[in-house]
């Protein structure tokens, strides 16, 4: 049997994929945390930040993903940014909000053990902050910056995974429309 080139097969192939890959993604950057949590690593630390690579490959992936939807001509340049976009809007949504609730549920003592490491740290480079111009100011903003409740941790979560995955799925969208 010989299949015809035909448009979408689905209802809507880009928001059901976008949502696929999203929530997929979302769940593997909470098991990241999940996973830094039970090795005993500190879950608010820097290597937290590793999981922030995980929404851009999903919406590159989402975005090949949708290719085969519309074949052969290919999806086109708004649906293959939008699907890309929506990825990364999704998995940042579940990513923040499990990582939300995973720092109201473990309480404010492992969050004041993250500051008191970075409170740490950052005495620690006092020196080389106060070396450079304004490295006062840069210093004191840092202190002041940091995040110190589930929100703002949530809140730093959603917009780094959200940055991110827009910022690659843009140039992979262009390159994946057809």
């Amino acid at each position: 049997m010989l299949l015809k080139p035909t448009t979408a097969s689905t209802a809507s192939p880009v928001l059901r994929t976008a949502m696929l890959c999203g929530a997929i993604t979302g769940a593997l950057c909470f098991a990241w945390v999940l996973f830094l949590y039970v090795s005993d690593n500190n879950p608010y630390g820097p290597k937290r930040t590793l999981a922030d690579f995980f929404p851009p490959l999903a919406a590159i992936a989402s975005q090949v993903l949708l290719r085969r939807y519309y074949q052969p001509e290919g999806p086109g340049l708004g649906k293959s940014i939008g699907v890309g976009v929506l990825t990364a809007l999704v998995s940042a949504l579940v990513a923040a909000s499990a990582f939300y609730l995973f720092s109201r549920l473990t309480g404010p003592g492992l969050i004041e053990q993250h500051l008191a490491e970075v409170h740490k740290l950052l005495e620690s480079t006092k020196a080389l902050y106060l070396k450079e111009a304004n490295g006062l100011q840069q210093y004191e903003a840092t202190l002041r910056n940091l995040a110190r409740t589930p929100a703002q941790f949530a809140q730093d979560e959603f917009s780094k995974k959200l940055f991110f995955g827009v910022l690659i799925s843009i140039p992979g969208g262009v390159f994946l429309r057809k």
